[in-house]
């Protein structure tokens, strides 16, 4: 490892608005799932640290929640305080933005931006355009919109232009030494990978009949040498909710334990015994002790 005159280290928010891929870039710049995607919005609901260390550099990576536009309940301003909080408290913020697209999502966003800390521009899912060529002109909009340190064009589910983007983040964050260990991924609990891998599950399993209000509760993680051992509830809003999320003959809901189960294998390294279950707490994500209690910050 390099001296803190010369190794850099640092937080780098990911930020943008919701469904644009932030949870997809931060795994590809770890190299590991650290945090869970789907293609519903608002799958990420916590600031997720994700690490990389490399020989110059440690790169401390926070995907945060989509961005709200409507506070409609306490999860909603819960979430978007934790924007708000990431960008505060960041050295470098990555914006990452959809190519070809800039809304109100976008605009919201801007305004929120830190004035005395590096933006990176990062435009994502460049490998959809019809037209290659309709890159440029899009970046150079984009850059008229907010003085930005970088603007680095990537595809976050491909992989492309992901060391550029590295390169370039990497200019920008300050000289100091490690805060965390080499080989760290996270700083999240396997508890809490856990629940987040469960709630993944859900969210690709139920498709459409999605309830909106559903979190999981880990009430039981033991582990016994290379066996873990996981309890976990499905928290719903409604009675009706539990039905859908059970499904007929508890088929759907031993779909999802079970692909969250090979999930946590492979990111732990061993086996896992998951028993998972469905119970009511109803008005869960307007109340905030119950989300307090479900590890909501």
């Amino acid at each position: 490892m390099m001296s803190s005159e010369q190794f850099r280290s640092g937080y780098l928010a990911v930020v943008g608005r919701p469904n644009v891929g932030k949870s997809t870039l931060t795994n590809r710049l770890v190299g590991a799932k650290v945090s869970i995607t789907s293609k519903k919005a608002q799958t990420t609901r916590h600031r997720i640290h994700g690490i990389l260390t490399t020989e110059h550099c440690q790169y401390i990576f926070v995907d945060t929640p989509g961005f709200q536009r409507q506070h409609r309940n306490a999860l909603n301003r819960l979430m978007n305080r934790g924007v708000s909080q990431a960008l505060a408290e960041v050295d470098v913020v990555l914006f990452l933005v959809e190519a070809g697209r800039w809304g109100a999502g976008e605009c919201d966003i801007v305004g929120m931006l830190p004035k005395d800390r590096p933006v990176v521009l990062v435009v994502n899912k460049v490998d959809r355009l019809a037209d290659r060529a309709e890159v440029l002109p899009f970046l150079e909009k984009a850059s008229r919109e907010f003085a930005f340190a970088d603007i680095v064009p990537v595809s976050a589910e491909r992989g492309e232009n992901i060391d550029e983007l590295l390169k370039a983040a990497s200019r920008h964050l300050p000289f100091a030494p490690p805060a965390f260990e080499a080989d760290d991924i996270t700083d999240r609990s396997e508890r809490f990978l856990a629940a987040e891998l469960l709630r993944e599950k859900l969210f690709r399993n139920l498709g459409q009949e999605l309830p909106y209000g559903i979190a999981v509760e880990i009430e039981k993680f033991e582990q016994e040498g290379a066996l873990r051992r996981i309890h976990a509830a499905v928290v719903v809003n409604k009675p009706a909710h539990k039905g859908i999320v059970i499904g007929k003959a508890g088929e759907r809901l031993k779909r999802v334990s079970t692909d969250a189960r090979k999930d946590m294998e492979r990111l732990f390294g061993g086996k896992v015994w998951l028993e998972t279950w469905v119970k009511v707490k109803s008005g869960w994500s307007d109340d905030e002790r119950a989300l307090k209690s479900l590890g909501y910050e």
